[in-house]
């Protein structure tokens, strides 16, 4: 591998790395089981329960689990958007994030590369979406979560070879061991600082792609 002119794209991962869990957290956590409550007369805690119980028959590993439509349809709650709309105030920036993107987009191409459904993309990049050239989900784009072939995908799409993406997330599976095996550059983010080699801040990445 060359140095640092043979890299062309860098690649992020969304939840976790470019923005905060709140706004998810509050739509499966507060909206889904509001609307439940709402719907079904029962008290808030009630519902709550009876939300949390049924996320975890279907579990992580379906994709049924990551998709708010099949949630709302499978509860009875209507429409998500106007809801996801009422709690886009949740939304939240790692404060490092926009110089970082600022300062790498004017050396590479950026991309983000999400586990998350479109209709939550739409609300949390919005802030930022015109530092992207593009925006993949493997939910909504390859119903898939994020596997080794999520990524071939994203090269074929970018016209690249995989050598020539850096990809970067907090999932230490997803965003680090899978795109490794297709032959990307990869680095883990933990901003708790608890994993060694990982990344505690983006501020650290312009450094190590000197390195590659």
């Amino acid at each position: 591998m060359g140095k640092l002119d043979q890299i062309k794209i860098v690649s992020f991962d969304a939840e976790g790395t470019l923005v905060t869990t709140d706004f998810s957290y509050s739509i499966w956590y507060e909206a889904i089981p509001e609307k439940y409550a709402e719907r079904y007369g029962v008290d808030f805690a009630t519902a709550k329960s009876i939300i949390e119980e049924e996320y975890k028959k279907v579990g992580d590993q379906r994709l049924e689990w990551y998709d708010v439509r099949y949630w709302f349809n499978r509860f009875g709650l209507g429409s998500p958007e106007p809801v996801m709309a009422g709690y886009r105030h949740k939304v939240s920036y790692y404060p490092e994030v926009k110089s970082v993107l600022a300062e790498l987009g004017q050396r590479y191409i950026l991309i983000v590369a999400s586990g998350s459904m479109r209709e939550f993309l739409c609300h949390l990049l919005e802030g930022i979406e015109p530092y992207f050239s593009r925006v993949f989900s493997s939910l909504s784009d390859y119903r898939r979560l994020k596997t080794p072939e999520f990524y071939q995908e994203i090269c074929r799409a970018m016209g690249v070879s995989p050598e020539q993406i850096v990809h970067v997330g907090d999932n230490r599976e997803f965003d680090f061991v899978f795109p490794q095996k297709v032959g990307m550059h990869a680095f883990h983010l933990d901003r708790s600082g608890g994993s060694d080699g990982s990344l505690t801040s983006l501020v650290e990445l312009k450094p190590m792609l000197v390195d590659l």
